[in-house]
């Protein structure tokens, strides 16, 4: 048989299905101008995914392969190459989001389509309730899940016996060519990542959520864009007693894309609940600018826009923020995130947004707010993590950077007061969402 193998989200050789198969093959990447044309020029993750296509180029020479890359739009790319071989078939491994599922229909219209289980672990039936309708709380999936996780196949893929497809694979695009500004971006093996995350586990559920202290797996971006396999992380990390924590984490992943393959409409609109906040120009701009006042808030965007990250506890943080004391629609600030993150995944980030705002799936009601003094003075109470990406704010003593009043009363050079009153906004959310 003669395929394409088409990589997207499974951006390396290791342990990865989409190599397993035998006969002719045509590995191919599309930069694809669907995406990139509303991306801005310095966008971090271009650079990132760049860097990943030629090594995954490179790995697949070691191998005797190629990996022939596009710049188009998928829809011309497979015109011509049906145009110029005769193919059987694209392997590929699928997605959930509209646009994804649009595409690959799309294709599958043009050349047979097979999909692959290659971003989750489980496939979005595998994991349903006795009446075989999907779960909507985590919990009782959780619990399913680790009933399964023993009989899942866990083992590293062999690489099939391949034979490279004569093509040209010599030319290649540059950042340059596609419009893009090359950025530098912290690139670290997954792997080592992976073994660092090991020594971490014993300390990783109470330490997790504290700012400065380096407990978590920083994999996110890695299970992004596949450069390392979600079964290979499940299979180094299921025997290990300490691992559950981490664990529950790699399972609500697997939960928020199950949503959102179920409920597609959860992308764009509130599962529960009619009220969508208020949208105010004013207030947004200042959020976006990271001038809302609040040091902890501010402190968080300033990461996500100097570095393409933000800590997870302050992403949570930051979204109730902006949907409870802010009180704007969870679409702009999920749009505002799917800009800006580097580790930018479609159902991890709308879901989030969602449970945010109290409109998802999750039974807890809309009630649920963050203090932002109470969570900084918790979380980051020497306020190393916030002047650390707020300099204006060095100089102040720590304590009153969780001090709602003294920064309502005073003062401080190059700093705005909050612009809200903490108490005063949430209880304002709370009757808008009650109403």
């Amino acid at each position: 048989m003669k395929r394409i193998l088409w990589f997207r989200r499974d951006l390396r050789v290791k342990d990865n299905k989409i190599l397993s198969f035998d006969g002719e093959v045509l590995p191919i990447f599309i930069f694809d101008k669907n995406i990139l044309q509303h991306l801005d020029k310095e966008d971090k993750r271009v650079s990132f995914i760049y860097f990943y296509v030629m090594k995954l180029k490179r790995d697949l020479q070691k191998l005797g392969l190629d990996l022939k890359i596009f710049y188009d739009t998928p829809q011309n790319v497979f015109e011509r190459l049906l145009q110029e071989y005769d193919f059987d078939e694209v392997i590929a491994s699928g997605d959930y989001d509209t646009y994804a599922k649009q595409r690959d229909r799309e294709i599958s219209h043009k050349l047979h389509f097979r999909y692959l289980n290659e971003t989750y672990l489980f496939k979005p039936n595998e994991v349903l309730k006795k009446d075989g309708t999907p779960y909507l709380v985590f919990t009782p999936f959780f619990k399913e899940v680790l009933k399964q996780l023993p009989l899942k196949e866990l083992s590293c893929t062999k690489i099939g016996d391949m034979k490279l497809l004569d093509a040209e694979y010599d030319k290649q695009v540059s950042l340059e060519e596609m419009g893009f500004v090359k950025k530098d971006v912290a690139i670290l093996s997954p792997y080592e990542k992976l073994e660092k995350l090991k020594q971490k586990l014993p300390l990783y559920k109470t330490e997790r959520d504290f700012m400065m202290r380096d407990a978590t797996s920083h994999l996110s971006v890695d299970l992004r864009f596949g450069t390392v396999g979600v079964r290979e992380i499940f299979r180094e990390l299921c025997n290990m007693k300490e691992s559950l924590e981490f664990i529950r984490e790699l399972v609500f992943r697997e939960f928020y894309g199950y949503l959102l393959f179920h409920f597609p409409s959860l992308e764009t609109h509130n599962f529960k609940y009619t009220f969508n906040g208020v949208y105010d120009q004013e207030k947004y701009e200042k959020f976006i600018k990271a001038k809302t006042g609040v040091p902890i808030v501010d402190a968080g965007l300033r990461e996500l826009l100097e570095t393409g990250y933000m800590h997870n506890r302050v992403r949570m943080i930051v979204a109730s923020f902006f949907t409870k004391d802010l009180l704007l629609p969870w679409q702009f600030g999920e749009a505002f995130f799917a800009k800006h993150l580097l580790d930018y995944d479609k159902a991890s980030n709308v879901l989030s947004w969602q449970w945010s705002a109290g409109t998802g799936v999750d039974p807890q009601p809309y009630f649920r707010v963050f203090n932002p003094y109470l969570q900084s003075k918790k979380f980051d109470k020497e306020g190393l993590y916030i002047k650390k990406y707020m300099p204006e704010l060095k100089e102040l003593p720590s304590k009153y950077l969780h001090d709602e009043a003294y920064l309502l009363s005073k003062d401080i050079p190059n700093y705005p007061k909050p612009m809200v009153v903490h108490k005063e906004a949430v209880k304002k959310a709370v009757e808008s969402f009650k109403n």
